[in-house]
C-alpha cells in the first residue's frame, strides 16, 4: 500500500513522509503547497525540489487573508484584516498522507495540501477545512461519524466563445460536429470524449482521489462524476476539491474548458453538487437504518435540521450571484425544502436501496460551493436537527420542485443577510467566519454591481 493510500490521520506530514514518497515515485522538479480557499480555488506556493525539504521541516508562510480571497483572487481588507492589520501571515503545514504526484504537469511535480496554524498554534478559524472539522468534532461528541460521498456536474466547453461572445458547446472529437443533444446517459456522448474522461479516471487514481465513473447529463457537453462515499467527512472535503481541480486541469490539456459555473446556460439545466450522506454510531451501524423501508426517527430528525437550517445555509450552497439561477421550478432542482422517498425533485431525497445504505441526498448546492463549507453546513443541520429532534412532516410525492417557497433567500444578498442574522450556524462556523465569509461575499456583490453589463447598453443606451 502507498503512502497516499493509507488512511489519513490528520497530522502533519513529516520529511519522512515525503521521501518515502520520493522513493516510490523518483525525483521531481517542484512540489506544490497547496492552499484552498474561502470560493474553493486551488492556490499556493511552488517550490523547486531543492526548497522542497523546507515545506516539511519549518512549514510555509502565507497570509492568513489567502482564505478569504473572493472570487476574483482580492482580499477587500475584511474586517479589518488586510490593510487595516498588515495583513500578516499565518505558518502552514503540510497534511499527513497528501503528498500526491500532479500528473498533467509539464515538468515532474507533486503536491502537499496545506493547513494553517493561528499564532497560539491552534487551528486557524478563517480555514474552511477547518471549519469543516470542527462540525465534525461536535458529531463526534455524540458518537457518531459521517459517511458522505460528492457528485459533480459541470460542462465540458468549447475554448473559443461564439460570435456573440458567449460559451458554446464543444466539438465532439468522434463526429467532429459540435454538441447539440440533451442526451441524458447517452453512451455515444461518453464515446466521444473518452480521451479526456480517461484521463480524468487516470488522475484520479494517481492522486488517490477516488472517482466513480462518469455519465451525460442533460445538456450538451453537461457531464457528471461522482466520489465514493468516504468516512471522513473532512478527507471527503479533499477529494472533492482536487476532483473540480484536476478536471480543470485535465481538460485544458485536451484544449477544452470545463465549467462548474451553477448555470452558465440560460435555457439549459445547471452544475449541480450533490452529496449523500449516512450517520455511523461507534459500532459501526448506520443509525438512519432501522429495518424499514421508511428509515429511523433520527433518519426523519437529520431532515428536520436540514430543513430548519437552509435558509441560514443558503449563502454557502449557493455562493455566487449566478448561483440563483440555477432555481427555477420544474427542472429536477429544489425550490423548496421537500423530502421525500426515491424522488428526485426534492430538495433531500432518500435513495432507494438497501436498508444498511439508508441516507439522504443533499441536492441544494451548485457546483460552485466550496465543499468544505457545503459539507460543514450539511452536518451542522443534520446535528441540529438530530439534537432537537425535529419532524420533517410528511414525505412529499411526486412533483415537489413545481413552487418556489418564498421563505428561502433565492437571491445572494438576501441569503447574506439570512447568514449574518443566522442563529444556528453561527454555533457551528463561528461568529467571526460567519461575518467574514458573509461581508467577502457581499462586497464581491458590490463590486460586480458597479460593472456595466452588455445587457445594460442593449437595453437603456
Amino acid at each position: 500500500m502507498s503512502d497516499r493510500e493509507k488512511p489519513r490521520t490528520d497530522g502533519r506530514a513529516t520529511l519522512a513522509e515525503f521521501k518515502a514518497f520520493l522513493a516510490e515515485r523518483g525525483d521531481i522538479d517542484y512540489l506544490d503547497a497547496v492552499f484552498v480557499d474561502m470560493c474553493g480555488t486551488v492556490r499556493g506556493k511552488r517550490f523547486p525540489i531543492e526548497e522542497a525539504e523546507k515545506v516539511f521541516t519549518s512549514g510555509v508562510h502565507m497570509p492568513k487573508s489567502v482564505y478569504f480571497f473572493d472570487v476574483t483572487g482580492v482580499n477587500e481588507d475584511i474586517l479589518g484584516m488586510g490593510f487595516s492589520d498588515g495583513d500578516p501571515d499565518g505558518q502552514a503545514f503540510p497534511v499527513a498522507g497528501s503528498i500526491v504526484p500532479v500528473p498533467w504537469a509539464s515538468m515532474k511535480q507533486a503536491q502537499v495540501l496545506m493547513t494553517m496554524q493561528d499564532s497560539d498554534g491552534a487551528p486557524l478559524n478563517l480555514e474552511p477545512r477547518v471549519i469543516l472539522a470542527n462540525v465534525v468534532a461536535k458529531l463526534a461528541e455524540l458518537g457518531l461519524h459521517a459517511v458522505t460521498a460528492c457528485e459533480f456536474e459541470f460542462y465540458v466547453l468549447d475554448r473559443e466563445r461564439d460570435r456573440k461572445g458567449l460559451p458554446q458547446a464543444p466539438i465532439n472529437p468522434a463526429t467532429g460536429q459540435r454538441e447539440t443533444a440533451n442526451e441524458v446517459y447517452g453512451i455515444t456522448e461518453l464515446d466521444g470524449f473518452m480521451a479526456l474522461l480517461k484521463d480524468i479516471d487516470e488522475a484520479s487514481a494517481e492522486q488517490g482521489v477516488p472517482a466513480s465513473g462518469a455519465t451525460a447529463e442533460f445538456a450538451p457537453g453537461q457531464y457528471e462524476i461522482n466520489l465514493n462515499h468516504e468516512h471522513d467527512a473532512v478527507r471527503a472535503g479533499d477529494h472533492a476539491i482536487m476532483l473540480r481541480h484536476l478536471i480543470g486541469a485535465i481538460t485544458r490539456k485536451h484544449n477544452f474548458i470545463a465549467s462548474f459555473m451553477a448555470k452558465p446556460f440560460v435555457g439549459q439545466t445547471g452544475n449541480g453538487l450533490h452529496v449523500h450522506c449516512s450517520l455511523l454510531d461507534e459500532k459501526g451501524n448506520n443509525i438512519f437504518n432501522n429495518g424499514t423501508d421508511e428509515g429511523s426517527p433520527k433518519l426523519r430528525h437529520a431532515i428536520g435540521g436540514l430543513q430548519a437550517t437552509l435558509g441560514e445555509a443558503m449563502a454557502f450552497f449557493a455562493p455566487n450571484l449566478n448561483s440563483y439561477r440555477r432555481f427555477e421550478p420544474n427542472l429536477f432542482v429544489p425550490v423548496n425544502g421537500a423530502w421525500g422517498y426515491n424522488n428526485r425533485s426534492v430538495a433531500f431525497r432518500v435513495p432507494a436501496g438497501s436498508h444498511s445504505a439508508m441516507r439522504v441526498e443533499h441536492r441544494v448546492s451548485g457546483a460552485d460551493a466550496n465543499p468544505y463549507l457545503v459539507l460543514a453546513a450539511i452536518l451542522a443541520g443534520i446535528h441540529y436537527g438530530i439534537v432537537n429532534e425535529i419532524d420533517p412532516g410528511d414525505p412529499a410525492e411526486g412533483n415537489a420542485c413545481d413552487s418556489m417557497d418564498e421563505s428561502i433567500p433565492f437571491y445572494l444578498p438576501s441569503a447574506l443577510k439570512r447568514l449574518r442574522n443566522s442563529t444556528v450556524l453561527r454555533e457551528y462556523f463561528g461568529d467571526q467566519y460567519v461575518d467574514v465569509y458573509a461581508e467577502t461575499k457581499m462586497l464581491e456583490f458590490d463590486k460586480f454591481q458597479r460593472a456595466i453589463s452588455p445587457l445594460e447598453y442593449d437595453w437603456y443606451l
